[in-house]
């Protein structure tokens, strides 16, 4: 059944194309180059989270959006996460009917809004854009996000779903590096400094401009052709009607439920790590350095976990459950240095002078927010994984992409609000920690009952155009 579906959109190709004379072959020319090859198009979605969120992930990474104060930028990313916690479900679906070029485009001109709302802000001082835009963005990148998971879990061919899952993540988090640097250098000289030059926010917007312009290469799932010949998605565009029950479903998947806790932690520590290490332990250019490290921690962490569950052993499930033994172990062990040095201040006794990186007592709470970007990337890697390995066509994995998104935006909402309501230091640690426990057996149970080590087949079923999601009665 796969060989003669592969074989009608070959030739649907084919035809498309020409037929016969100056038409696609079934088998494409093997070129590191294809444009209409998984790599090239799962680098191009890398380059377009280059631009926008991993710009978006460098302001956000300064601590209060590089501002003295953290409210407005609290809230703004409380109205952010509300809203990509709806349309990170619906993006999924909206994905389906519209497909990328629509999608990311939108998705992405939202990211320059919200980065001149804090240019405004630096003059101003109005919340109320600044939330708006916050608000808006959670649109855009619920959009962005699931056209993203999308494509960059149904594109790659079964055994190297890890290994472009880590070069996407490489390419993305290179976002934050450069990102972080455009702070770091702009405000290098402003040792005293206590919110961010406009300059700054002008570069982030330039960048995330360019990503707006480039979403406009990514092609639709159904003309993107593996080597082996098969295409990522047999459906051309899909229905509203259609969309709204899939979507519907998958909050009765055992599968998605399962995924629950992993997707509520994955964005639910970030309002600690932002605010709470780098904005109160560091100087404003040391924390656009620490930046570049956070961000760059992540492409190692994320080539780490892809070699793991890519290339250990022949069995796809064994990569799998040995991928999330190893996140355990490794994020277990980090959190408990950040306990450590969690007790050392707290919220209402912060320490009196913030830390410069010429300092010598920079190194060790360095390398604990290096440590932190680090499992970061191992962490959602070992998820989107898990996620690929559950599907393969483009129309499915989007709906699972979306939910994950959806689930993990939420979490991050109440996370933000959470810190803008003076929470406890180690409170927050102590809860991001428990929730990042708590995904792991069940993310391990996800495997062993729904990954298959058969290549041919997918976790449950599912992914050659039609939908079957079990639900739990």
């Amino acid at each position: 059944m796969d060989e003669e579906e592969n074989g009608k959109v070959a030739a649907a190709a084919s035809a498309t194309t020409g037929g016969g004379g100056g038409g696609a072959p079934e088998i494409p020319k093997k070129s590191l180059f294809r444009y209409n090859s998984p790599l090239v198009q799962v680098g191009l979605i890398g380059v377009v989270c280059f631009c926008c969120p991993g710009m978006f992930n460098a302001l956000s990474g300064m601590g209060g959006g590089g501002q003295v104060d953290p409210a407005a930028s609290n809230n703004a990313l409380t109205a952010l996460y509300t809203t990509f916690a709806v349309f990170g479900i619906m993006g999924g679906g909206i994905y389906n009917i519209l497909g990328p070029h629509m999608t990311l485009f939108a998705g992405c001109s939202t990211y320059v809004l919200y980065a001149g709302s804090f240019l405004y802000y630096n003059h101003y001082q109005h919340q109320a854009f600044v939330v708006v835009a916050g608000g808006h963005l959670g649109i855009g990148a619920g959009l962005l996000w699931a056209a993203q998971g999308a494509i960059m879990t149904s594109y790659p061919p079964h055994g190297r779903k890890g290994t472009y899952i880590s070069m996407f993540w490489s390419i993305f988090n290179m976002g934050g590096v450069i990102g972080g640097l455009i702070p770091f250098v702009l405000n290098f000289h402003r040792t005293k400094a206590a919110s961010v030059n406009d300059a700054t926010y002008i570069g982030f917007m330039v960048f995330m401009s360019v990503g707006m312009i480039i979403s406009l290469g990514i092609l639709h799932p159904s003309r993107v052709i593996r080597d082996d010949g098969s295409s990522c998605t047999n459906i051309k565009y899909s229905s509203v009607s259609t969309e709204v029950v899939e979507i519907l479903k998958l909050f009765l998947n055992w599968k998605m439920l399962l995924m629950v806790p992993a997707s509520w932690a994955s964005n639910f520590f970030y309002s600690y790590q932002f605010n709470n290490v780098n904005g109160v332990l560091f100087n404003l250019r040391t924390r656009g350095l620490n930046n570049v490290f956070y961000w760059g921690a992540q492409m190692i962490g994320s080539v780490f976990v892809g070699y793991l569950m890519d290339f250990s052993f022949k069995s796809r499930r064994a990569r799998g459950l040995l991928g999330i033994s190893v996140v355990a172990l490794l994020g277990t062990a980090i959190w408990g240095g950040g306990l450590a040095k969690q007790l050392g201040y707290s919220r209402h006794h912060e320490p009196e002078v913030k830390l410069d990186f010429k300092d010598s007592e920079f190194a060790g709470p360095f390398v604990l927010y290096f440590s932190y970007g680090l499992l970061d990337a191992m962490f959602q890697s070992m998820v989107y994984w898990v996620i690929g390995a559950l599907a393969d066509d483009s129309e499915v994995l989007s709906r699972y992409a979306g939910f994950y998104k959806g689930v993990q935006s939420a979490g991050a909402a109440v996370s933000w609000q959470v810190d803008a309501h003076n929470a406890p230091f180690l409170s927050q640690l102590i809860v991001n920690w428990t929730l990042c426990t708590i995904s792991y057996p069940l993310l391990a149970v996800l495997v062993i009952m729904a990954v298959k080590d058969e290549d041919g087949e997918d976790g449950g079923g599912e992914g050659k155009g039609k939908s079957v999601m079990p639900a739990l009665h």
